[in-house]
């Protein structure tokens, strides 16, 4: 039974995206439904969340990984990289490389650890240019996870993440139902029982050339010269949030 469950990461962790104000931080996100699911079934679950937003790999490295080994975590999940993939020139070998000795340092503690692939964005104008660089990250970490025996949550096998409903406006973090969907297919690699069902949106809504110009026009101001402003000022969506638990604490069931 697991009794410690401590979470890495940047804003994908964090729940950046599945807006809640009863949640620490204003977000829930998948870790926080997973953690509740596993609470339904041990009371005495402790749960840690200690992701934050706009956090580069190296520095979840730097920032989490010895604070989580001190909290003794039975079951622990990374994910990092997805930010500095959408760097314009990011080296990937080398991120692997830390990736490996960070994950390594999970799964000599004993935890049974979960990893995470990138997201397949080939339906996106915007994100199907990250695609190729996306797949080799996706393949550095399959193979740290099989030299660590570590488990893997396939994002990029998840076709129902291509659909935009499953984001948030800003088309960069996942929304309630994409949050949803990611924390049922992690206990369901993990073999836990849940009752999260599938989420089901029906067709997508036919848009015109017109309305998805002005959608997009809406967006970029919106959302995309905010991002390129913060990267020309050197600064982070993350700079002055910390951890939602940075201890491990109870979790009520959902």
């Amino acid at each position: 039974m697991i009794e410690r469950f401590v979470v890495l990461g940047d804003s994908f962790t964090e729940g950046v995206g599945d807006d809640d104000p009863a949640y620490p931080n204003g977000v829930r996100g998948w870790a926080d439904r997973v953690a509740e699911a596993l609470a339904a079934t041990n009371s005495a679950l402790g749960y840690a969340n200690l992701a934050v937003r706009g956090r580069l790999l190296d520095q979840v490295v730097a920032e989490q990984i010895e604070p989580a080994l001190a909290l003794r975590p039975d079951l622990v999940t990374l994910y990092a990289g997805g930010n500095d993939l959408m760097r314009p020139r990011p080296d990937i070998d080398r991120l692997a490389e830390t990736y490996d000795v960070a994950v390594g340092k999970l799964a000599a503690s004993g935890a049974t650890v979960v990893l995470f692939t990138g997201v397949d964005g080939v339906e996106d104008p915007v994100f199907r240019k990250m695609r190729g660089r996306t797949a080799v990250y996706n393949e550095h970490v399959r193979l740290i996870a099989a030299r660590h025996g570590a488990v893997v949550v396939d994002m990029w096998a998840m076709r129902e993440l291509r659909d935009r409903r499953m984001w948030s406006e800003d088309r960069i973090h996942l929304g309630p139902h994409g949050h949803t969907a990611v924390a049922r297919a992690a206990l369901d690699a993990l073999g836990v029982a849940h009752d999260i069902r599938p989420v089901e949106l029906g067709q997508r809504p036919v848009q015109t050339d017109a309305q998805r110009r002005a959608e997009n026009l809406n967006w970029a101001r919106t959302h995309v010269l905010p991002w390129i402003g913060r990267r020309v000022r050197g600064t982070s969506s993350g700079d002055a949030v910390t951890p939602k638990r940075p201890e491990l604490a109870p979790v009520s069931p959902a």
